[in-house]
C-alpha cells in the first residue's frame, strides 16, 4: 500500500502565496514522477506541475513563474509553492504520484485533495 499525505491550502486573497506539501509513504521500491493536479468545478482535472525522478519538471501554462514546484527525495515530499495567485487558481489541489512498488508493477496514486480558494 501506498500512501500520499497532503498539507496546506487554504484560503488567501488575491496576489497572495500558499504552499502544499505530500509525502509518499509505505511500499515504495522507486519513484517515477510526483506532482499536483487541480481540478475546480464544473471542469477536469488538469496537471499544474510535475517533476520526475530524473528531475523533468513541467507546468501548465497558466501557473509558469508563479508556482514552483520542488521534492525532497530522502522522504518522498514533493512541495508546490503558489505565489501571485488569482482567483482562477481556486480549486482542489490532488497530489499525484506514480511508483513502482516492486521491481516490475507499478501504480498512480492520488491524494484526497486540498481546497485552495483565492478570493479576490
Amino acid at each position: 500500500q501506498v500512501q500520499l499525505s497532503e498539507s496546506g491550502g487554504g484560503l488567501v486573497q488575491a496576489g497572495g502565496s500558499l504552499s502544499l506539501s505530500c509525502e509518499a509513504s509505505g511500499r515504495i521500491f522507486r519513484l517515477v514522477s510526483q506532482g499536483w493536479y487541480r481540478q475546480a468545478p464544473g471542469t477536469q482535472r488538469e496537471l499544474v506541475a510535475s517533476v520526475t525522478a530524473g528531475g523533468n519538471i513541467d507546468y501548465v501554462d497558466s501557473v509558469k513563474g508563479r508556482f514552483t514546484i520542488s521534492r525532497d527525495r530522502a522522504t518522498n515530499t514533493v512541495y508546490l509553492q503558489m505565489n501571485s495567485l488569482k482567483p482562477e487558481d481556486t480549486a482542489v489541489y490532488y497530489c499525484n504520484a506514480r511508483i513502482y512498488y516492486d521491481t516490475r508493477n507499478w501504480g498512480e496514486f492520488w491524494g484526497r485533495g486540498t481546497q485552495v480558494t483565492v478570493s479576490s
